[in-house]
């Protein structure tokens, strides 16, 4: 959004620094893409690598949106456990979309070793770590049902858990030893720069505000300029903005904001996170801590740090750090940003085909590294193969999303309440 400012630690910190022109003028290519996310920018470079001539267009700059200001953890599988996949999408198409995702992550470390992308990229897990009791058993079906599908998680106990998080605050974990973190806005520009240098055309500052289909072609309207071509990807996902046409993705949109301290002090950081992994909970208002390269503490949670309840939001950001971890309690936060997800009632990810060679893929619900990858890279070969076998979920004409504005307030709501009600720790 263009009102949303973005004092992002990934903004600042990336040796990622991809920049390009607004569109110059009219072109023609065989395919187009809304959107300069993980999803519009893996579509690029595997459309360009097939041999296709490629335009991707965003409005702002390259990770602008979501995909700049994401979380950075590189988590296999989707947040709604395999056999709820199974139950809605059948046997086939969800073993397909469990399988897809299983390897995610090595589809995004592949990506980055191929492509020399610089994004702080680590393969030493996650932990989805347990608040309560009932959180363990959540954790504990999770691990068994992840088992089944051939998943190597690990079920940790108490203390293994405070041993890698630095943390006693935890009934226990799940190890995702697949999994890992990465500085989401260096590797959104690095899988930019590869697309370029594929021969995919990208254009920064070129905001879409028309789409229509014309006979055999797409046609898209940038200012005086006009874009056509045979095939259409529309990877905009939660920031579809202003842009008048056939089709809109239907979400509700949910706040996530982050809150990074200045490095840690040496002797903190050899003992918060030694491993590396990043880590999230099972709380309902989730919440999330990771380190970076550099060893600052990075706090997120669900809630709009630039609504109305954004001293709340940053008031409960300072308790959470003092719970984790009291010896860095009071370290200074220098960048806080939020960002916006694009939430499906089923939690499941779409691919609407919405005309003839119209594809958008969106709904990743919080999970926007790997999907959004992996479904950008298999939307765009299904494009240039004409084989839609590719696809890792089967096309949909629609997807609708009922009291989206209701559902998006009342998520807001319950995080800002939950914040403020949180408990504030005692510090010895």
């Amino acid at each position: 959004m263009a009102h949303e400012t973005n004092n992002s630690l990934w903004r600042s910190s990336s040796r990622e620094a991809f920049g390009s022109a607004p569109l110059p003028g009219d072109r023609t290519v065989e395919l187009a893409i809304v959107g300069g996310g993980f999803t519009g920018c893996a579509a690029a470079l595997e459309g360009a690598r097939l041999g296709a001539s490629v335009c991707l267009l965003e409005g702002e700059h390259v990770a602008h949106g979501g995909s700049g200001r994401n979380v950075g953890l590189v988590n296999a599988g989707l947040w709604t456990p395999p056999d709820e996949i199974i139950d809605r999408l059948g046997t086939a198409a969800g073993e397909r979309l469990i399988t897809e995702l299983n390897v995610g992550p090595r589809h995004v470390r592949g990506l980055i070793e191929r492509e020399g992308i610089d994004c702080e990229a680590t393969g030493r897990g996650t932990l989805h770590c347990a608040h309560s009791a009932d959180g363990l058993r959540d954790l504990e079906n999770r691990h068994s049902q992840g088992r089944r599908y051939g998943a190597p998680l690990e079920l940790l106990d108490a203390e293994e858990t405070a041993r890698r998080t630095g943390s006693s605050t935890y009934h226990g974990a799940l190890l995702d030893p697949r999994a890992g973190t990465i500085q989401p806005w260096a590797y959104c520009h690095g899988l930019a720069r590869a697309a370029r240098n594929a021969g995919a055309m990208i254009h920064e500052q070129s905001p879409v505000s028309g789409i229509r289909y014309d006979g055999d072609r797409w046609v898209l309207t940038i200012g005086s300029h006009r874009v056509t071509a045979k095939a259409l990807i529309l990877a905009t996902n939660a920031y579809h903005l202003g842009i008048q046409g056939l089709f809109a993705p239907e979400f509700v949109p949910v706040s996530y904001c982050q809150f990074a301290t200045i490095p840690m002090p040496p002797d903190a950081r050899a003992r918060i996170l030694p491993g590396g992994e990043g880590c999230w909970d099972t709380a309902t208002v989730m919440s999330s801590f990771r380190t970076d390269a550099a060893g600052r503490m990075i706090v997120g949670g669900v809630g709009n740090s630039e609504g109305v309840g954004a001293p709340v939001h940053a008031r409960w950001a300072r308790r959470k750090l003092r719970t984790l971890f009291p010896e860095i309690a009071e370290l200074p936060f220098e960048h806080a940003w939020r960002g916006r997800i694009a939430m499906t009632g089923d939690h499941l990810p779409k691919i609407v085909e919405f005309g003839p060679k119209g594809y958008a893929g969106f709904g990743y619900s919080g999970r926007g590294i790997c999907p959004g990858t992996v479904f950008g890279t298999q939307i765009a070969k299904a494009i240039v193969t004409n084989d839609e076998s590719h696809l890792p979920v089967p096309l949909v004409a629609r997807h609708a999303e009922r009291f989206s504005r209701a559902r998006a307030s009342y998520y807001e709501v319950g995080a800002t309440l939950t914040h403020a009600l949180s408990p504030t720790p005692l510090i010895n």
